[in-house]
Order: structure tokens, then sequence, then C-alpha cells
């Protein structure tokens, strides 16, 4: 299947979806939002893919939507708005898929790029990659889950540093503030990606979901609803083909061939 502006690979149970827009920095138009959402949800349904990997093409990660197309007055409101409703979709996606999600930054990810980075399970950065906020310089608020998953990664207070002063991050800066997993340089990043993404495609699918979904209603229970939560999770996750697995490897003091079911 193709998706207009995202090129998909399947290679090893992971799904590499690049962002190739037309417009400079894979900027988000709606020919690029509306692609890269069937290539998530595609992705995200596929039994096969037990991982799925976004980056973009060449020296960029992803920008926001392209400003020329805006007139810079209250008339761009309702398009501002179905915009990011588009975008949003594509973000819940990603946050809500039952399998780990890695951004692979290459290049610049600034605006709608920028909160797409930072919300993966596991960020790679390149460190000829640089992260950028950026709304405030066009006198706007961000969008893309960045005013949720900043604060949460990061503390409230660097959250306000960050989206307020607007400064750009350079990999070390967001590695070191907890918002990249790991900086890596530019001629090894492609090759560590896909050793991580096949690392994470190779273990325990169904308890990764089930983990992710644990750690996004972590935020919203109490000590005893969460512990409650763990044991029935735990308690399904022996319905699981990979338990038995993992369980029999246990024992035999052997690695778990863990396929995802």
């Amino acid at each position: 299947m193709t998706y207009e502006n995202v090129n998909v690979r399947r290679e090893n149970g992971v799904a590499y979806l690049t962002m190739e827009g037309a417009n400079a920095l894979n900027a988000l138009d709606d020919a690029t939002t509306d692609g890269l959402m069937a290539a998530v949800t595609d992705a995200a349904e596929d039994d096969e893919v037990r991982c799925i990997v976004l980056t973009g093409d060449g020296d960029a990660f992803g920008a926001g939507a392209d400003l020329a197309q805006f007139d810079g007055d209250e008339s761009d409101a309702p398009e501002l708005r179905r915009l990011a409703a588009a975008l949003h979709d594509v973000v819940l996606q990603l946050h809500q898929a039952p399998k780990p999600v890695l951004t692979a930054v290459n290049g610049v990810a600034a605006g709608a790029g920028f909160s797409l980075a930072i919300g993966g399970d596991i960020v790679v950065v390149s460190e000829d990659a640089a992260l950028s906020y950026a709304y405030p310089r066009v006198g706007l608020t961000g969008d893309g889950g960045s005013t949720f998953f900043l604060p949460r990664l990061v503390g409230l207070r660097a959250a306000k540093e960050i989206l307020l002063l607007d400064g750009d991050l350079t990999p070390a800066d967001a590695v070191d503030l907890g918002i990249a997993t790991e900086a890596v340089p530019a001629d090894e990043f492609d090759d560590r990606v896909t050793e991580l993404a096949e690392r994470l495609a190779a273990g325990p699918t169904k308890a990764f979901g089930a983990t992710k979904r644990l750690m996004t209603e972590s935020f919203e229970n109490s000590l005893a609803e969460q512990l409650s939560l763990e044991a029935e999770a735990m308690a399904d996750a022996t319905h699981t083909e990979d338990y038995a697995r993992g369980h029999a490897a246990f024992f035999e003091k052997d690695d778990p061939d863990f396929v995802g079911k």
C-alpha cells in the first residue's frame, strides 16, 4: 500500500515510516498528515508489525504547517483548528498504539515536528539534529501534544522554560533534559535506530502494549487503582504465547523467542 508523502518500509517486524513532505523541512500539509494518519493506523493494526519507527526524509525530521498558506490574522483560525485536529488524530494513534513507537529524529524538528518527535516511546536523536518548539516565534500556542508530553517528561518548571523562552535545543540538551533517549553520531544514526527498533520488535509485544497503557493511565489513578490495574494486566499477560515462551526460556536458561502473540 502507498501513502501520500509518507514512505513505508516493513522489515524484521518493524514498520519504518518516513515523512517526505513536498514542502521545506517535511512540513505537515494536508497530504502529508493524511498519509501519515493512514500509515500509522495500518502499522498500529497490523499484527506483523511489532515496532513503529517515525522519521523524516533528507536533512529534516519535520516542521509544522507551511505558514505561507496563512494570512496572519483571525481569518486563519478555522484552518489552523482543522489542521491541528488532523495532526492530533495522528498523535493519539501513535500514543495509543499497542506496540512500541520509536521516533528517529534525523534532523530539524520544529513546531509540529517537535511535538511528534517528543511523543515517541523511545526517542533517538542524530547529533546533527536540532529541536525547536518555535510556536511563540509566530505568536502561536503549541499543538501536537507538546503541552501534554513536555511537562510529563521534564517537569513543569523546565517545560515552562523550554516553551516560554523557546530556545533551540541541541541533541545533548534533549538527552540531559529527558526529552530524548539518546543522541547518536550522524554516521551511526541509521544503524542504531535499526538496532533499537529490531530489539523492540523482538520483545513481548502485547506486554509492551499493556505497559504503555499502564504508564499512561498512571497519571490519572491513585496508587491503589494503579496497583489493581497492574495485577489485572499481569494476569491478562498469562494468556499470551509470549508468556509461555518466556517462562520456558527462563528455566531453560535461554533467550526467549517471542512472537508478539
